[in-house]
């Protein structure tokens, strides 16, 4: 152990005390990986108000202080818990972390801007000095700018990971100058300053010792612009410095073998409950025809970046022109929920919608589908592609991001791969890559053997935690 580097993870939000999306399978799951391998690893959030409603009466508090933002003075409190053999910090503070976990515009940026410069303060004040600090998302961004350039520490290194270069922090230099006192010549396009704002994640990936992302492909793409929204120029000059480690799922918490909410049991040695899954999803959407029709299934943020402008161009066709059935579970944007919920009224028993999201129907969804649709205009690496395999739902993905490092596209030549892909983001192609699943679906003992080639597949966190360790050895 004392060999190992000691790890600080910093996050907004991490499972299982607050979840908004996958940021938080991550922080839930990598530590608990990386202490199984020994590493001394300890994880930082706010102390959202999830957090206090659950968890207030097992909470210690460590310390409390000041933290001075500009002309401000605001409470920090540093509350301490131990779970599943993790050690977690909590920043409490009232005024920024009693709300919704993300306020939207200028509040969400006061929130995190406090957020990073409280994480400084606070690592003086516990009994834990770490080798390598390892942020996450633009909402830990400052903190390696403000460690460098006002606590002159150069004790911990910091890591800096990627979820999704979509969100980068941005606001009007004068918000991040009046809260956390940065000199005007920081406004520059050399450190803060992108497109005419100060970025949160542009000052990260200028002023951290090492960048990550969380998919070999995605390490790549963002460093052209299309992908890259503003930052592949940094990147690319940084790209000596930048590591795509793969996020894994928790295989036991997503495992047929042994769920108990499901129909039935099922594993890659045995796939016979799978159709008793599927007689239960076929009955909690009421669909009807044939008991035998493949289902096509999505699980999802109802957003662009997800590709339902692509399903929405296509689905009508592919429910009047094949027999297949398609359940969707999501919430998001109005246009898309809308537009489901008057695909399931047009085709009752063919097509069935849950605006909203339940765990519990999520992995019956899982455990019931034939297929399960991604067509991601982008994807840094995506989990419910993983979730599918595991229980043999074979993906339909667009080739990008991640999806390109964790489905392998059937070959009709070879007859082998985890699931089907195509490579160009419209629609048709999608639909080539659809009716390929369906004819291959006809095909029994194909089938079998893409569904046991899907579930055989390890995307369990420890070989996301084998790398991560030696990418803190290097570091320190």
């Amino acid at each position: 152990m004392g060999s190992e580097p000691r790890v600080l993870m910093v996050a907004s939000e991490g499972m299982p005390f607050v979840k908004t999306g996958g940021l938080a399978d991550v922080v839930g799951a990598l530590p608990k990986a990386l202490a199984a391998l020994g590493v001394d690893v300890r994880v930082m959030l706010p102390k959202h108000q999830q957090v206090k409603e659950q968890y207030q009466d097992v909470l210690d508090t460590v310390a409390t202080a000041t933290v001075h933002l500009g002309w401000r003075e605001k409470y920090l409190g540093v509350q301490r818990l131990s779970h599943e053999g993790v050690e977690y910090y909590f920043i409490d503070n009232e005024d920024y972390f009693s709300g919704p976990v993300y306020r939207g515009g200028d509040l969400e940026n006061e929130q995190y801007l406090f957020f990073c410069k409280a994480v400084c303060e606070a690592l003086s004040h516990i009994d834990f000095a770490p080798d390598v600090l390892h942020l996450n998302d633009w909402h830990t961004g400052m903190i390696p700018m403000l460690l460098k350039t006002q606590y002159q520490s150069e004790a911990a290194r910091t890591l800096f990971t990627i979820h999704n270069i979509q969100f980068q922090g941005k606001m009007g230099f004068p918000v991040m100058r009046d809260m956390l006192s940065i000199p005007d010549y920081y406004y520059t396009p050399e450190y803060v300053e992108a497109d005419g704002c100060a970025n949160m994640m542009k000052a990260a990936l200028v002023f951290c010792d090492k960048i990550s992302t969380v998919s070999p492909n995605y390490a790549h793409e963002i460093m052209n612009a299309y992908f890259g929204l503003g930052m592949e120029g940094i990147l690319s000059a940084r790209a000596h410095d930048v590591v795509g480690i793969l996020n894994g799922i928790d295989m036991d918490e997503f495992d047929p073998a042994f769920e108990k909410g499901l129909a039935a049991q099922f594993s890659e040695c045995d796939l016979r409950g799978k159709q008793s899954c599927k007689r239960a999803l076929r009955a909690q959407f009421s669909l009807g025809g044939s008991p035998h029709a493949p289902i096509i299934a999505m699980v999802s943020r109802l957003t662009r970046q997800k590709g339902f402008d692509l399903v929405r161009y296509a689905m009508e066709e592919l429910l009047t022109t094949a027999d297949v059935r398609f359940v969707l579970l999501g919430s998001g944007d109005k246009e898309y929920e809308d537009f489901f919920n008057y695909i399931a009224g047009k085709y009752p028993g063919r097509a069935g919608t849950y605006i909203g999201y339940d765990e519990g129907l999520a992995h019956q969804i899982y455990a019931g589908a034939d297929f399960f649709l991604m067509p991601s205009q982008f994807e840094p690496c995506g989990l419910a592609q993983m979730i599918a395999q595991r229980y043999g739902t074979l993906p339909i993905v667009r080739e990008t991001g991640g999806l390109v490092d964790t489905v392998a596209p059937y070959n009709r030549f070879t007859g082998e791969g985890t699931g089907f892909g195509f490579a160009t983001f419209n629609a048709h192609d999608m639909m080539a890559a659809v009716r390929l699943a369906l004819a291959v679906y006809q095909d029994k003992a194909t089938m079998r053997k893409l569904r046991r080639n899907a579930m055989g597949l390890d995307n369990s966190f420890e070989k996301s935690a084998e790398q991560y360790r030696a990418l803190f050895r290097s570091m320190v």
